[in-house]
């Protein structure tokens, strides 16, 4: 396949193309994103529960998709006039992923797995692990939760052990007995059923693999010899709309010797006469009949319980907690007295009743294997079970949970002796009150349901939540963020998927309902409202919001009769085979692995998905234009042409396209020819802001000499040209390489209509004086670019800043600043006598941004 690729785009590498043809294949690339992206989001937002679609819609969405995605690449290989076959071969891949899917293979192929670990499931297996382990594989690996390790026995090897008993035709037979009213025949044929299944062996290679499996997690958990297991029943519709709430078996503390015949008991579970009537009477066929089985490690749980995230009974503003010393399998069996808890559903989750059971006995694990019953110690039985601690870490977790899967939710856990949380499994909750989703509507009707703003900015995900605000300034807030947050940010960014699974809520100054901040937000279903403009002015970190993005509306307080999502309805369209197919498909689609343009793996075979192609392109494709303008861009373009102005910049324009007005062979250009919006910004920043300064600076002969001994490579000092000043320019792009004075700076930049198009590459490089002065001048600039949102690297006296995706005039601002800026810090290194002139500097800059006629600031500083 490789040689067949570099053979199809050979002829591209042989062709030298006009620069103003490379940048309009540039211009593709944009806008092929923006149509991908764009696609992405409306294929996400089908699986926030809210929508209602077809097979057709997938079908035709993927195709859609898939050569958008092509053509993407194709575009890309023009433009960097390589082979790209590392790419092409990533998409391959996913585009065979995706048809499989598409195909529907059933999940008793030879090509199914037959062990899937813990840390390899999501909801996307779900066919092949059953809903209840994929929801614990979720928990897991998205949202980052301790669920004990493991591993799950798909429906694969169900089948392949069905398959020797001969019981796979018998569903026929147990519909007929249903439709005519014979209970007594099904009961007999689910009694000889599950006899079978307990004395059957196993086939000998499914025997070995699953033995294997066993010893493979002892050796990770290094509990060789040690290791006690839970298996779990995880059939095909268990704990979805369906319950089958103590219909299977669960099996704990088995060891190795007694594995094989435990992992028989779960599945011949599935054909007792309470389970098959069970599942005839909710209209389940033979081909939806699969047992998955998980094999987790046991946790001596000290304290286990279960949380139902409305308490039964109750109003709509509290949870409930039952517990009790021990394992958890007496409170849902209901073998002993337990411990009662009521708490808010709003943090700081305020205990509102707790009572206290009298708990003589606990359920504890066997040495040998299984379970026992144990006296509790006299002065511990009247003890409450949960302390203040557990209580609010249970009641965090567990808003975190509904508001991912937006329903209330049913939760088992233990606290193991380490005093750690896990959750051991997690059901939907049935005949929970609609009236919490209806309540915040009314509410808000109310005159009392005061408006912090409203229509301000795009809705990324639907719902509804409130919490108190969060403002994060940097990743070292991120550390910080607390569960239940409303997390109030400048402008979007994809490393906030590190607190989403903590985050109740998201608001923004600015962002893009198509960008890589906005996908994570789908997939995590966390309301969003993206782009307000003065969310981060109007709300104060600390206070208590409402965040309705449903209506586009910010409440002061908790305007809801105590709910904070938008809970979808019980009959779920998120049980239908659609919707189980869409996110098995988007699963190759809209995750994100790529997001460090920086990091080592920022590389086409780290592309496992649609977006990873999508964001590798974008960054790359910026990369290769900056490239392109700087060593080839004049060579392709028309004469360059001096620009006069009122400051000796000494600056050679070179148009690419509609970047200038006036007579093409003129030898000179005014500023008011020039057209390209982001030139027009940096100069008014130059030219306008007062910012120039011409006083010489006294500078020391050991920084004037160590000027000179520096050596400069072609990856920092920018063009080979270096201190040749020249702009390449269209009516959208700039490319402008500066030295003033003793520093070089590079500016690329693209500035349109569409948001998601819009960049700013910005390198800043140099000095007259020793590293110290430079380094202060770099950190300076530094905090200057930070505060006015751009992303910043910082390598010695090298700043490097980028910023992305904003509002034409907001970028445009931006330039203007970095107009003024270049401006301020032209001889700034020689003033840099300590550190503290750092802070100075730039708070005195920021400051003359926002006040321009207060002239030049720093001269008072000398």
């Amino acid at each position: 396949m490789r040689h067949a690729l570099s053979k199809r785009f050979a002829f591209w590498r042989r062709r030298r193309l006009p620069f103003a043809v490379l940048f309009k294949k540039f211009q593709t690339i944009l806008e092929r994103n923006n149509q991908i992206l764009e696609l992405m989001a409306d294929m996400g937002d089908k699986l926030g529960g809210e929508y209602v679609f077809d097979r057709h819609y997938i079908e035709h969405s993927v195709q859609e998709l898939e050569d958008l995605v092509f053509k993407l690449v194709s575009d890309f290989s023009l433009l960097n006039r390589k082979r790209n076959t590392e790419l092409l071969i990533a998409f391959e891949q996913i585009r065979q992923a995706i048809n499989g899917d598409l195909a529907g293979r059933p999940v008793q192929t030879a090509s199914t797995p037959r062990i899937v670990p813990l840390s390899a499931i999501g909801l996307e297996l779900t066919d092949e692990v059953g809903a209840k382990m994929a929801t614990l594989g979720e928990l897991h690996n998205r949202l980052g939760l301790t669920v004990p390790d493991g591993f799950t026995i798909t429906t694969g090897a169900f089948a392949e052990f069905l398959a020797t008993t001969g019981l796979s035709a018998r569903h026929a037979e147990a519909v007929r007995y249903w439709r005519d009213g014979d209970d007594q025949a099904l009961r007999r044929l689910a009694e000889e059923s599950h006899r079978r299944l307990l004395s059957a062996p196993l086939p000998r290679d499914l025997s070995a693999l699953l033995l294997t499996a066993f010893r493979d997690l002892a050796k990770r958990r290094d509990d060789q010899g040690d290791l006690k297991v839970a298996l779990r029943s995880s059939a095909t519709g268990e704990d979805g709309t369906s319950s089958f709430a103590g219909q299977y078996a669960t099996v704990l503390n088995v060891a190795e010797g007694r594995f094989l015949e435990a992992y028989r008991q779960v599945v011949a579970s599935a054909f007792t006469y309470p389970a098959w009537r069970y599942r005839l009477a909710r209209g389940y066929q033979d081909y939806e009949m699969a047992m998955a089985v998980g094999c987790q490690c046991m946790v001596a749980g000290t304290t286990s319980g279960v949380l139902q995230t409305y308490a039964p009974q109750q109003d709509a503003k509290v949870m409930g907690i039952e517990s009790i010393w021990g394992l958890c399998a007496p409170v849902v069996n209901g073998d002993c007295p337990v411990d009662s808890f009521l708490l808010d559903r709003i943090p700081p989750y305020r205990l509102r009743v707790q009572v206290v059971a009298h708990k003589p006995r606990q359920l504890v694990m066997d040495q040998q294997s299984g379970t026992l019953w144990q006296d509790v110690a006299a002065d511990r039985q009247h003890l409450p079970s949960l302390n203040d601690s557990q209580l609010q870490r249970l009641a965090e977790t567990a808003m975190t949970l509904e508001g991912f899967f937006k329903r209330p939710l049913e939760i088992e856990w233990t606290f193991s002796t380490a005093d750690t949380l896990h959750i051991l499994q997690v059901r939907p909750l049935s005949r929970w009150s609609a009236a919490p989703a209806r309540a915040i509507v009314e509410a808000a009707d109310e005159p009392q349901a005061e408006v912090i703003f409203a229509g301000r900015g795009t809705i990324v995900q639907c719902g509804i939540a409130a919490g108190r605000v969060v403002l994060i300034d940097s990743d070292d807030d991120l550390d910080r963020f607390p569960h239940g947050g409303i997390l109030l940010v400048r402008h979007s960014s994809p490393r906030y998927s590190a607190i989403m699974h903590k985050a109740r809520g998201i608001i923004t100054d600015i962002g893009s309902s198509t960008g890589h901040m906005a996908t994570i937000a789908r997939e995590f279903r966390v309301p969003t409202i993206v782009n307000t403009e003065v969310a981060t002015s109007l709300l104060q970190p600390g206070e208590l919001v409402t965040l309705d993005a449903t209506r586009n509306v910010v409440y002061r307080g908790d305007v809801s009769e105590g709910h904070h999502f938008d809970l979808i309805e019980e009959e779920l369209f998120e049980d239908s085979a659609e919707y189980r197919l869409l996110r098995r498909v988007l699963n190759h689609i809209i995750p994100l692995n790529l997001l460090n343009p920086q990091g080592e793996d920022f590389v086409p075979a780290s592309c496992r998905t649609c977006h990873d192609i999508t964001r590798y392109i974008h960054e790359k494709a910026v990369e290769e234009l900056i490239l392109l303008s700087e060593n080839h861009g004049a060579a392709h373009a028309s004469a360059p042409r001096r620009l006069t102005a009122d400051i000796p910049i000494g600056l050679l324009v070179i148009n690419a396209g509609d970047g200038l007005a006036g007579p093409a062979d003129a030898p000179e250009v005014a500023v008011d020819d020039v057209l390209s919006l982001p030139l027009q910004a940096l100069l008014d920043g130059l030219i306008h802001l007062g910012m120039w300064c011409t006083t010489p600076v006294a500078v020391d002969l050991h920084s004037f000499m160590s000027s000179f001994t520096r050596t400069f490579t072609t990856a920092l000092a920018g063009p080979r040209d270096i201190g040749r000043n020249l702009a390449v320019v269209m009516r959208h792009y700039m490319n402008i390489n500066l030295r003033l004075g003793y520093h070089y700076t590079t500016i690329d930049a693209y500035i349109a209509e569409t948001i998601n198009d819009n960049y700013i590459y910005f390198r800043f490089l140099g000095g007259v004086t020793e590293f110290i002065r430079r380094s202060r001048r770099a950190a300076c600039i530094a905090r200057v670019l930070e505060h006015f949102d751009f992303r910043v690297e910082i390598h010695g006296d090298l700043v490097v800043g980028r910023l992305k995706k904003q509002a034409p005039s907001r970028m445009r601002d931006r330039m203007r600043m970095l107009g003024a800026l270049l401006c301020y810090t032209r001889q700034l290194d020689a003033q840099m006598h300590s550190d503290r002139d750092v802070a100075c500097h730039a708070a005195d800059f920021i400051q003359a941004i926002r006040n321009p006629s207060g002239g030049n600031t720093h001269e008072s500083r000398r």
